[in-house]
């Protein structure tokens, strides 16, 4: 495995970790782990670092959706410029093409249900080549961006035996 796809794998789990933590990790040197992730951030690899975070227990409102999204191609237009239309709106936090029955899946947010649907209906849905759309509520979230959810309302029932 290469030095940076071993720094890749220490950064997907803990973006937080200090180079230190990264080298001992590794077995690779302090300079060599500093050298890949600039590397890595240079070449666009590395993208950015967020936080995940569970928004049931932030406290605060807000409303996420899977979209999927059936589209209709022509001559000039392809699923790239497609792409780069829904992409530059802040409330898509992902956007993907898909095989099977839609051509893409958008992860939406917002402060509620009226604003996604608004989003979709009033911004998404009139794009000449969307043929199709379909929301879906995110209910409840047991694992984000490779982090599980823990601790949930624990099930206290009793179990009954014979």
């Amino acid at each position: 495995m290469s030095d940076e796809r071993e720094v890749l794998d220490v950064l997907t789990t803990n973006a937080r970790e200090s180079t230190a933590d990264i080298a001992a990790q590794t077995g690779l040197d302090e300079d060599a782990v500093e050298e890949a992730i600039a590397s890595l951030e240079r070449r666009g690899v590395v993208h950015g670092y967020q936080a995940v975070v569970d928004w049931d227990r932030a406290g605060t409102d807000r409303v996420r959706a899977i979209v999927e999204l059936n589209v209709e191609l022509d001559r000039e237009t392809g699923y790239e410029e497609i792409a780069d239309r829904i992409a530059k709106f802040p409330a898509v936090e992902a956007l993907h093409l898909v095989s099977g029955d839609y051509d893409f899946a958008a992860e939406v947010a917002g402060d509620s249900m009226q604003d996604v649907s608004g989003f979709v209906s009033e911004q998404v849905a009139p794009i000449p080549e969307i043929t199709q759309t379909v929301t879906h509520y995110v209910m409840e979230t047991y694992k984000d961006g490779g982090v599980r959810f823990g601790d949930r309302d624990e099930d206290d029932r009793l179990s009954v035996s014979p």
